[in-house]
């Protein structure tokens, strides 16, 4: 089953309305694959959600960096899924490293998080991710597979989720895994996910890579057969991020 190129762009908390501006007139102005080749999300932060969803071009969506775990109320500085609807934002991360070590985010949260989304209709890309003392235990599969079975035990259709296996000793750190590294692992998620929820979701769930990718290393990596994209950080602010969405020509013309 082919599954088709996922290149997402997570701008964290960084931006000002100036260089917001100039990151989107990059992105309308690049030349980039087709939109039958790669699905392109970009993730501002909540308060650039309008501008950008607004500015630009069309067959490029719009995602938010996180959001809450049920419906709206009495939670100070959280955003609902019903309200990203609303502003018809189609995608949310759900479970990024950085909110599970910084924030405490549980296993279980970020599956209660991902359940709701979906539960409202938006798409998510679900994070995954080993620390390096994590990765030289030996534990890298046991922590992914507890991460995706959190995930797993709540949710029963996995058509609008996106998985990114994120090594958070490679996030920020200009470590990058291996091709090899990340083949193994998505291979590996993939397995787990035939075994414990179905052949045919393992076979068209896309799972892509984050980790330090950069124009330089994007193609490489995009041609390991079971990575099927990218969550990319720093390098999304960049004009090189056009080159990394063009990593999909990799799997197209393979």
């Amino acid at each position: 089953m082919a599954r088709k190129f996922f290149v997402g762009g997570n701008w964290k908390c960084n931006g000002t309305s100036e260089e917001v501006k100039k990151i989107i007139s990059i992105l309308n102005d690049g030349k980039v694959a087709s939109a039958d080749v790669v699905d392109v999300v970009v993730s501002p932060p909540y308060v650039f959600l309008p501008l950008v969803k607004s500015s630009l071009r069309p067959e490029f969506h719009v995602a938010a960096q996180n959001c809450w775990v049920k419906k709206g109320g009495a939670y100070t500085g959280e955003i609902s899924a019903e309200m990203l609807v609303n502003l018809d934002i189609p995608w949310v991360i759900v479970g990024h490293s950085e909110r599970r070590l910084l924030l405490s985010e549980s296993n279980e949260f970020v599956g209660d998080k991902v359940a709701y989304a979906l539960s409202k209709g938006l798409k998510v890309i679900a994070c995954v991710g080993e620390t390096l003392e994590q990765r030289e235990s030996g534990a890298t599969m046991d922590v992914v597979a507890a991460q995706t079975k959190a995930i797993a035990e709540r949710i029963s259709d996995w058509t609008n989720v996106v998985v990114a296996y994120e090594p958070v000793w490679a996030i920020g750190t200009g470590k990058v895994a291996t091709p090899a590294q990340a083949q193994e692992v998505h291979l590996e998620l993939r397995k787990w996910l035939q075994t414990n929820v179905s052949a045919e979701v393992a076979a068209s769930t896309r799972i892509i890579y984050g980790g330090s990718v950069s124009g330089a290393n994007c193609k490489e990596l995009a041609a390991q057969p079971d990575v099927d994209g990218f969550l990319v950080g720093g390098a999304s602010l960049k004009p090189e991020f056009v080159d990394i969405i063009n990593a999909a020509t990799v799997k197209s013309s393979a």
